[in-house]
């Protein structure tokens, strides 16, 4: 049976770019088929294919199709409150398949929540990404009329948990769609439909800290070593690349995927996996058994236990970390030899093909670890004695992985969506304060390295959509083309120029973290400078160019690295805080950012940033101080650049930019001559697995991090870095309780 399902946004004649009040705002409506998730009135678990239709800040759930069944009524429906939140929970067993579920809640009142599961971590991103939208709609009625506020007070909030409510049918005038795609039965097959033209992936990785140096290749594929450290006599990187024709969602559900008869086809060294647990949809312990018969004359069956995380980054790049593992369910197993795994990365990121052609394509790197004395072996061997190995058969995983998925176009077809466009709906209002949907892709690295550029790169060029010409996309010869200009801060723009600066005395302030005298110092932080990292240059919506930083705006005047029992909110107003001291009182502005690290026990890692004079009201930061959580969440920008530490942590801390209000909840705190910004990085199973990773070699890591207010339109720009520190080698042991 086919049944319609689309997906579409209603856009306005008018561009809403400009902020301007008598701008109009965009409509946005979603619709698509998903699984809702819950426990009934007996205690019982349940799962039901359901229609979910979210228009503006509305949220209605059907039992059919309402596009195909005009009559049909909605069997829950609500609104989007401003406290609305989304979590994404992760990889989950569904009807016997693999989903991936979504929760969403009120922050203020729990009671209020729901769980949705679709088809694959890409679809689940592109629902939080629109539920995010509903909730940005409802946060810009609320804020500009008072009717909103008084008919937000009497509306429904969206809740699927508990009773139906018997509901009214609001939606009027259903517009004519497109039918296309399938519909439940092909969400049961693991597809689901959403529109793609709303949401552009970032397309760009971190420039990584490493040589790299291509050494071998076969059916395709460059195999690359990492000559950088080769003197430090640690274990060598090596890992192969290869583009795959196909989407990054196909390429990840099939390396996941663990059935025998498909991993077959393109695995010849991790075909026989089970699963042994599985914890919170991001991580899970396998256990796999294998037969070298390719590798050796001796017939010794081998067997082994891994553990697997996997994360999506908010540019759409998947990273799966693969490391040894020991558990209890899987003992010495007799007759076979237990080998650990070499510690191994998959990532695969999209890459943007021209306007007009229907192939997706992507590149899928494979990254191990291999230890120094064996490598050089191996080598000295002319890889004759290497292409016997064990690590070899792993890095020949990605061309099998790319001659299986070019040669089964019915993995693509699965979860291949097509798109439709229905007729315009105008909102009058400003649109300056959400995220503009048709922002300009990023093309360069946020974080630089002193090392050479990867050569694994893609030459493809790509059309830019907003200046209408074809632009070259490798980004190592186009950050040496712009020789790699700086940004200047402009304070006076940000600052008031009629002010006069004072002198800050960093000796006035001391957190519980010492100041570093030097590179050799640990455990403790310094202030470097921005020139690390890539920000938007002043062309950056025509051009999409970016620059090194330069200074920071605010001078970085303490850190305090905190261990509690329960969350710490609100630094700022402890007596024993910076701010609370005389010094700090006197202070024109300063910024508090606290982030919160779930772990036992728990930490704050707390910065305090001091300006030499009042904020100007008027510029990108003094909207930024004084607005609305949405607008701070679609702002608060932090780049992290890990300078020394284990490659594994690097690959999944990466050194993109990433959004916070986007990721993990924020809370802000406007007092007085501050504002603290609380980073609830436990908020996020994702964030939580990746500070765990961390936590494990924090006492090894030098990492630099610098803290933007993200610039979005023509008169914002340059960007500048607002704050920045380094951490150097942290010690948990040598965390206090605040005031101690």
């Amino acid at each position: 049976m086919e049944v319609e399902a689309a997906s579409s946004r209603h856009m306005s004649d008018a561009s809403v770019a400009d902020g301007s009040p008598d701008a109009k705002r965009e409509l946005f409506e979603f619709f698509g088929w998903v699984f809702h998730l819950g426990v009934n009135t007996i205690g019982h678990e349940f799962c039901h294919l359901r229609f979910l239709y979210i228009r503006g800040k509305y949220v209605e759930m059907y039992k059919r199709d309402p596009h195909e069944n005009p009559g049909v009524k909605p069997i829950r429906r609500g609104v989007i409150s401003p406290s609305f939140m989304v979590e994404d929970l992760g990889r989950r067993k569904v009807n016997d398949g693999d989903a991936y579920a979504i929760r969403f809640y009120n922050r203020q009142d729990e009671r209020k929540k729901g769980e949705i599961a679709c088809a694959t971590a890409g679809e689940a991103q592109k629902w939080m990404d629109a539920f995010d939208h509903a909730k940005q709609q409802a946060v810009y009625e609320l804020s500009n009329s008072g009717n909103a506020r008084d008919k937000l007070n009497v509306e429904i909030e969206i809740n699927l948990e508990g009773h139906r409510p018997r509901v009214r049918r609001y939606a009027q005038e259903l517009k004519k769609l497109i039918r296309i795609g399938q519909g439940p039965e092909t969400l049961l097959r693991l597809s689901s439909y959403l529109s793609d033209r709303y949401f552009h992936s970032n397309v760009g990785d971190a420039i990584e800290a490493n040589n790299w140096k291509c050494f071998h290749t076969i059916n395709g594929t460059r195999i690359f070593e990492d000559i950088a450290d080769s003197k430090a006599g640690k274990g060598v990187l090596v890992k192969a690349v290869v583009v795959i024709e196909a989407s990054v969602d196909t390429v990840f559900e099939v390396i996941l995927n663990l059935e025998r008869s498909r991993r077959y086809e393109w695995d010849t060294f991790s075909g026989d996996l089970e699963l042994i647990d599985s914890y919170d949809g991001h991580y899970d312990v396998l256990y796999g058994t294998f037969e070298p018969k390719c590798l050796t004359r001796w017939n010794s069956r081998k067997d082994f236990v891994f553990s697997r995380q996997w994360f999506r980054a908010q540019d759409g790049t998947y990273t799966i970390i693969q490391l040894p593992a020991v558990h209890k369910k899987r003992p010495v197993r007799s007759g076979y030899k237990r080998i650990t795994v070499n510690p191994s990365t998959w990532e695969i990121r999209a890459i943007n093909m021209p306007m007009g052609m229907g192939t997706d394509k992507c590149l899928v790197t494979q990254m191990m670890e291999i230890q120094s004395a064996k490598w050089c072996k191996w080598k000295n061997g002319r890889c004759s004695k290497f292409e016997k190995t064990v690590p070899y058969a792993l890095l020949c995983q990605v061309s099998g992985l790319k001659e299986y998925v070019e040669a089964n176009p019915a993995l693509k077809s699965e979860i291949s969506v097509i798109i439709s466009q229905a007729k315009a709906s105008d909102m009058s209002g400003s649109n300056s304060d959400y995220e503009d949907s048709n922002e300009a892709v990023d093309k360069f690295y946020d974080a630089l390295s002193a090392d050479s550029y990867s050569s694994e790169e893609s030459d493809d060029e790509e059309n830019d959509e907003k200046v209408g010409k074809v632009r070259l996309k490798n980004d190592s010869w186009a950050m040496s083309g712009m020789n790699l200009k700086k940004s200047v801060v402009d304070a006076h723009r940000e600052l008031d120029p009629h002010a006069t600066p004072i002198s800050i005395n960093p000796s006035h302030f001391r957190g519980s973290l010492a100041k570093g005298q030097d590179d050799s110092d640990t455990n403790c932080w310094s202030s470097p400078g921005g020139s690390g990292f890539m920000i938007r240059g002043k062309d950056y919506l025509r051009d999409n160019s970016k620059v090194k930083g330069s200074d920071p705006l605010l001078q970085l005047i303490g850190v305090d690295w905190l261990k509690v029992e329960e969350k710490l909110d609100g630094v700022a107003l402890h007596p024993k805080s910076l701010v609370q001291s005389e010094p700090g009182k006197k202070l024109p502005f300063i910024l508090i950012v606290n982030l919160q690290i779930p772990a036992k026990p728990n930490y704050s890692l707390v910065f305090y940033y001091a300006s030499d004079r009042p904020v100007n009201k008027t510029s990108l930061l003094g909207k930024f101080i004084d607005g609305t959580d949405a607008f701070r969440d679609a702002r608060f920008k932090l780049i992290p650049s890990i300078i020394e530490g284990y490659w594994m942590v690097k690959r999944a801390v990466r050194t993109k930019a990433c959004l916070l209000g986007k990721s993990v909840t924020c809370n802000y705190l406007r007092q007085d001559n501050f504002l603290e910004i609380d980073v609830d990085i436990g908020s996020s199973s994702v964030a939580r697995r990746v500070i765990g990773l961390v936590l494990g070699y924090v006492t090894s890591i030098v990492v630099d991090l610098a803290i933007l207010v993200e610039a979005k339109e023509e008169a914002e720009l340059p960007e500048y870095i607002l704050g920045m520190v380094r951490l150097n080698r942290l010690r948990p042991d040598s965390a206090v309780q605040l005031g101690d």
